[in-house]
This record gives structure tokens, sequence and C-alpha cells, in this order.
């Protein structure tokens, strides 16, 4: 790969930046959706097991999940464009190379490695778009930069399955190795800013080693914490492993996590926590409703996927209205109303039962959509807004960091429920009742965490808000 050297400022077109970001922003996760629907045809080709199967979703969410605080202190350290690109190639490249795969182990191997090249992409590409749009502009791009998440999220199971049947699962792949290679040359020739202000301090590996075995232990063991004890006593290493971190974190000079910013910095601190407790409350919908569609209404795999098909469709839609909509009004108070509607949702979610209709489930996820679309781009700006310019690639990894553990939460939280209450029986005729009382109890849980996450969206505005959904003294260090 071409060597990618920093070059004066003042040289980057923002308008080929934003699309550049948003269309790798939509790839990272389609290849994270739509590879699930072609995991059995996959497995049919290579004779895999179900655990190999298995390890191909989950060594690429792993590896996103244990970089991204790293990354977001590389780019901050050897600039967020280089960071950037080194993470298209590697992205493209393992595209590349898990396309033309000899056996599951080299398509496990390569996930890896393409989960590599999505955190560089995550951590950078969020942090890019603060540095060059100034904080009037900042809701409406991220607005565009999560819409194009949802997007890849919505699209990849529809484009998924109509790859593998029509073609071949590892057409899913050749759909992703044009548009990063046309992202990676749009970005050296149109992105010509670099930005490293912690240029010169030091790495924290040992840090970063603690960090990423902790987060390891607890994704690995939540997607394991039905089959037995082994998952839990790995999600409880991990967070002994996370505790030991931040203990060593908050005694370093140079941290790969700066603890006093969580301390110091309440917008900050309780703007992660309140992405953390939205990404837990609302993740575990989709496991329930689809279940729910499929055996208590008899609907097919693929008529269940359209309708829920709908929230992030609506998410996608809603998101960069949102995004505008916190640049006139404070933010804070747009992600606030947004957790809330997600609340309200969850609440009603709560009453849903054998006789509930489709067209009422409908109406619950665009209602859910529209919550979740209201909340995440205005809430990613407060915390993008809230810290200095050193600090903004490890702000953009925290918000990453948040959606990975909330998510984590969200799946074993429905786990230990759907376990508490069916125990290992499989969803019958007669067993629906106990189905339907775990789902329940899950949407009233989920409710209640997220006015918890209300209360902290509240609790957070220490300063007066300005109309950049920002205080004014930290929107003033951003522009400078």
């Amino acid at each position: 790969m071409k060597k990618i050297l920093p070059v004066p400022d003042g040289s980057t077109s923002p308008q080929a930046a934003l699309v550049v970001i948003c269309l790798t922003s939509f790839l990272v996760p389609f290849m994270l959706s739509s590879v699930g629907v072609a995991l059995p045809t996959m497995g049919r080709e290579f004779g895999a097991s179900a655990l190999q199967l298995g390890l191909v979703e989950t060594m690429y969410i792993l590896s996103v999940s244990v970089f991204l605080l790293a990354f977001g202190r590389l780019s901050d350290i050897l600039g967020r464009r280089r960071v950037f690109l080194w993470g298209i190639g590697i992205f493209t490249l393992s595209t590349a190379a898990i396309s033309m795969a000899w056996s599951i182990q080299s398509i496990i191997f390569m996930r890896f490695f393409q989960g590599v090249g999505g955190a560089m992409i995550n951590v950078t590409g969020l942090a890019i778009l603060v540095s060059l749009f100034p904080p009037t502009q900042r809701g409406r791009v991220l607005g565009w930069m999560i819409g194009a998440v949802y997007a890849g999220i919505s699209c990849g199971p529809p484009m998924g399955g109509f790859l593998a049947t029509w073609f071949s699962w590892r057409a899913i792949f050749w759909v992703g190795v044009p548009i990063g290679a046309a992202c990676l040359v749009a970005g050296m020739t149109r992105l010509r800013t670099e930005w490293r202000e912690a240029q010169g301090e030091r790495f924290d590996w040992q840090g970063s080693l603690l960090y990423g075995l902790g987060v390891g232990l607890i994704v690995y063991g939540a997607t394991h914490i039905g089959e037995g004890i082994s998952g839990r006593v790995l999600v409880g290493a991990g967070l002994a492993v996370l505790v030991l971190f931040l203990r060593f974190e908050s005694g370093r000079s140079m941290p790969v996590l700066d603890i006093a910013l969580l301390r110091s910095n309440r917008v900050f601190a309780f703007s992660n926590l309140a992405a953390m407790i939205n990404y837990a409350s609302t993740f575990g919908v989709t496991f329930f409703m689809s279940l729910f569609l499929q055996y208590a209404k008899g609907m097919s795999a693929q008529e269940a996927g359209l309708i829920l098909a709908v929230q992030p469709v609506v998410q996608f839609m809603v998101a960069p209205f949102a995004g505008r909509l916190s640049d006139r009004v404070p933010a804070a108070w747009v992600a606030t109303a947004g957790m809330g509607v997600c609340a309200l949702s969850l609440g009603l979610a709560s009453t849903v039962d054998a006789q509930t209709g489709p067209a009422t489930i409908f109406v619950l996820l665009v209602s859910l959509g529209l919550g979740f679309a209201f909340f995440a781009a205005p809430n990613t700006s407060v915390i993008m807004g809230s810290v200095e310019k050193k600090h903004i690639g490890l702000a953009s990894a925290l918000t990453g960091v948040m959606r990975t553990l909330g998510m984590t939460w969200s799946m074993i939280a429905v786990t230990v429920l759907f376990s508490l209450y069916m125990g290992k029986h499989a969803v019958t005729a007669e067993t629906l009742p106990r189905f339907l009382n775990s789902m329940q109890t899950a949407f009233l849980f989920f409710c209640i965490l997220c006015l918890v996450g209300v209360g902290l969206s509240l609790f957070r505005t220490g300063k007066v808000q300005t109309r950049k959904g920002t205080s004014e003294e930290v929107a003033e260090q951003v522009e400078s």
C-alpha cells in the first residue's frame, strides 16, 4: 500500500469527505448484517460446524470491539487521516481475501482483519467529520453518517439473501471490494488534511491490552452465555479485567482512556452512559419480536424480517432530520426527547400479547425507530462537542465502545430472562405463554432502564447549552 503522508491543512473537500465517510459507515455494518443470512450456504460449501459458523460472525464483532479504544487513541497521536485510510485498505483487502476463501478457517481468520479495518474506520470517520465541519453543522453531518450506518444494517439481510440465493455467498464480499477501493482512492486524493493534536505523546500499550482483553472476554462470553456456566465465567472475568484496567489507567500520565476526563467532564461522562443505556434498552427488541411474529403470529422468517426492517429504515430516514434539528435547538434536549420516546415505546411494547396484531407491532417499531433516530445523532454531537481537539479520537472511540457494551448487556439481559422463563424449552404452542411473559418482562425492564437513561441525559446539562448543542466554552475550544 502506498505510504500515506500528512499534508497541509486547508486542502480537503468537506463534501467529498462526507461522501467517503458515509459510504464506509454503510459498508462496515453491512458486512455484519448481510453475512448472517449467508451462513447456511457457506456452511454447506465448507462442511463447517455450527461453532465455526458462529465464529464467522463473532470474530468480526470481537475484533471491532477490542480495537476501538486503541485506534481512537492512536489516531490522535499518528493522525486521523492516516488511520482512516489504512483502515479502508485493510478492510478492503480482507474483504477481497474472504471472497476467494478456500476454507472456513480462512474466512474466520480474515474476518478478524476485516474487523480491525472496521474499527479503524469507525473511530476516525466520526472524528474527521467533527474536525472538518463547524459546530453549527455538526448535527446535520452526523445525522447523515448515522443514517448511513442504519442503511447498512437494514439493507444487509435482504441484499445478502438476494446475492447468496442468486449468485453466491462470495458475491456479498464482491460488492464490498469496489466500494472500499473507490473510497480509498477518493480518500487519498480528496481527503488531504491531517489531524493529530496529540502528536508526540506516548501510546499506552499496557492499558490497550488490558482493555482489549476485558472487552473481548465480555463480548465472547455474552455470545455464549446461554450455553452453560462458561459464558457467565467469561463475562465475570471480563468485568474483573475492566476494573483492573480502570485502576491501572488512573495512575498513567498518558493513558489510552483518560479517567480524569470522565471525572471532570460531566457532559461527556453522562452522555456516554446515556448512549450505552439506550443501546442496551433497544438492541434486544429485534430478538423477541422476531420470535413473536413467527411463533405467536405464524409468519414466515421472510415476512417477519420485512416487518422488523421497519425500525432501521425509519432510523435511516429520520436521522439526518434529527441531526439538522440538533443544530437549531440544544442537542441534549433533542437526544433526551428521543430517549423518552424510546421509553414510551418500550412501555407500550410490554403490553403486547398473543392478540396483538401486526399493525400494532408495525407502529411500535416505527415509534422505536423515531425515538432512536432523535437520540443517536444529537447525543453523538454532544459527546464530540464536549471535549478538546486532542481528545476527539478518544471521544469517537468511546461512542463505539458504548454501542458495543450496550448491545452486549442487552444480549445478556435477553438471555438471562429467556432462560429464567423458558429454561431449556423451545418456543412451541405449549410454551408460548411462558415466552410471552419473558418478552413482556424484558420490555418492561428495558423501559425502566431507558427512563434511567432519560434521567442521566437530563442531569448531564451542567452548563448552559448553546444552539450548537454544547457549552459555549467547549464550542469555542473545538472551533479554535
